[in-house]
């Protein structure tokens, strides 16, 4: 589904991506995890093409996007929740729904959003209300949503946990875990929320000073390598 290979990503003169190199399976559950600092959120901007890479392919669903403009990822199926949400606060969170859909053709919008909202019925309440009133739980739904409004074949999602709640991280983590079961869509989630990334995740990848240091099924992630890689 998704395969980086040797990938090289400079801030100015400061390497952050490391001939990194990752496979992520179709349908599959996968939490990219690592302490501050190490790459996680400028790999998946490059993933997108938000951030260009110095050297390196990047394969998605059979196609190789590596000088792909970030407009066509989208609309080949990779769907990005970037950190902090990003949901355009003065647009009604219905607005915001509809905005995820712009560009692609072939979507039947109400019938799609009405799909989204089952998946988030705390929603459906607020769909005349600004984006930018809502709690950070509820922000951080309407991020996925939107997203989901664009038909992915995949999610990048960045901290989804960051500045919410819980009880209402779990409940994100469950909702997106059915997602994935329900539709096949794969997922790849950056987080530093051990306990999210277990609930949702089967596969794990581990990155340090922007490389992969270890992968493997989530159940198998022992305490040695948390303490070792991920412990503050």
């Amino acid at each position: 589904m998704f395969k980086a290979t040797d990938v090289n990503v400079s801030y100015g003169k400061s390497k952050v991506i490391n001939n990194l190199s990752m496979h992520i399976k179709e349908g599959s559950r996968t939490a990219i995890l690592g302490r501050n600092g190490v790459g996680k959120t400028t790999f998946l901007k490059s993933a997108m093409g938000i951030l260009p890479m110095s050297t390196g392919t990047l394969i998605f669903d059979g196609q190789d996007i590596t000088k792909m403009k970030t407009y066509k990822r989208a609309l080949s199926g990779l769907g990005y929740v970037p950190q902090g949400r990003e949901i355009i606060p003065l647009m009604t969170v219905n607005e915001n729904l509809e905005l995820g859909a712009m560009g692609h053709t072939g979507i039947d919008i109400p019938k799609k959003k009405e799909w989204v909202l089952s998946y988030f019925p705390a929603l459906k309440i607020h769909m005349d209300r600004n984006g930018g009133v809502l709690s950070g739980g509820l922000q951080q739904q309407l991020a996925i949503a939107r997203c989901l409004m664009g038909e992915p074949k995949m999610i990048l999602l960045d901290e989804p946990t960051e500045g919410i709640q819980p009880n209402v991280v779990m409940e994100i983590a469950d909702t997106l875990k059915k997602i994935a079961e329900e539709t096949g869509i794969t997922i790849a989630v950056v987080e530093q929320n051990l306990k999210f990334a277990r609930r949702l995740a089967e596969d794990y990848v581990i990155i340090q000073k922007g490389a992969v240091v270890a992968e493997g099924k989530m159940a198998e992630l022992s305490e040695d390598i948390v303490k070792k890689y991920l412990s503050v």
